[in-house]
């Protein structure tokens, strides 16, 4: 079964920003500044409540470091939550721009790649994870629809043909994963053979030219 994927909306796709964090790295720094700033209110309610009696005894030169150590964390937890929010919101705006061809398409780094494919799945519902490393066991990026049901995407960045070999592969991994449909997603041409071998099956084929006609539901 051959599903095509429909714009909805004509927009303009986004500039990929590789020099920013990553959307991994991103929810990473966030759960680890999360924790120092628990640690931080937690040294705060200890050092002015608990031991607030206790250190008026203290040797001056120890008040003082403990008041250094206090203001250099704060200031570096403003720090880190001001960059967090400035990458937030650089995610969550997109910069205007043409409908990008295949060989744009092609240039991008297969990590940029594959975040690209993922936002116009994101756009349609889905909730997206991206697997694509080492040991992804042919899984570039893991989908869950609002109902639970699961599918699974293939990104390939190729200049030549897709043959039905890489459909059988995918099929495959669909069985593997237990996932209710496929897609396959190219910068290149599908061959015939390769449809005809999708036809009945639940799995849908973009090759370059769609993927480029759908980048403009990016358009913001």
């Amino acid at each position: 079964m051959l599903i095509r994927l429909q714009a909805a909306n004509r927009r303009q796709p986004p500039a990929l920003r590789e020099d920013a964090i990553s959307r991994d790295h991103l929810q990473r720094l966030t759960w680890i500044v999360s924790a120092a700033t628990g640690f931080f209110v937690l040294w705060g309610l200890w050092r002015y409540g608990i031991a607030a009696d206790a250190a008026e005894r203290w040797p001056a030169w120890l008040v003082e470091l403990m008041g250094l150590f206090t203001s250099a964390g704060l200031i570096t937890l403003l720090l880190l939550w001001g960059l967090i929010f400035w990458q937030r919101r650089v995610a969550a705006v997109p910069t205007r721009g043409p409908r990008m061809s295949v060989a744009e398409l092609y240039a991008l780094s297969p990590r940029a790649f594959e975040h690209f494919v993922g936002e116009l799945f994101e756009r349609r519902g889905y909730s997206v994870e991206v697997r694509g490393r080492a040991g992804d066991l042919g899984v570039d990026l893991a989908l869950t629809r609002a109902d639970g049901r699961r599918a699974i995407v293939q990104c390939k960045r190729y200049r030549h043909q897709v043959g039905p070999d890489i459909v059988r592969e995918l099929f495959g991994t669909m069985v593997h994963e237990r996932a209710f449909h496929g897609f396959l997603v190219t910068t290149a041409e599908i061959s015939d053979a390769a449809r005809q071998w999708a036809a009945d099956k639940p799995i849908t084929l973009i090759d370059g030219a769609a993927l480029a006609a759908l980048s403009d539901d990016l358009r913001a």
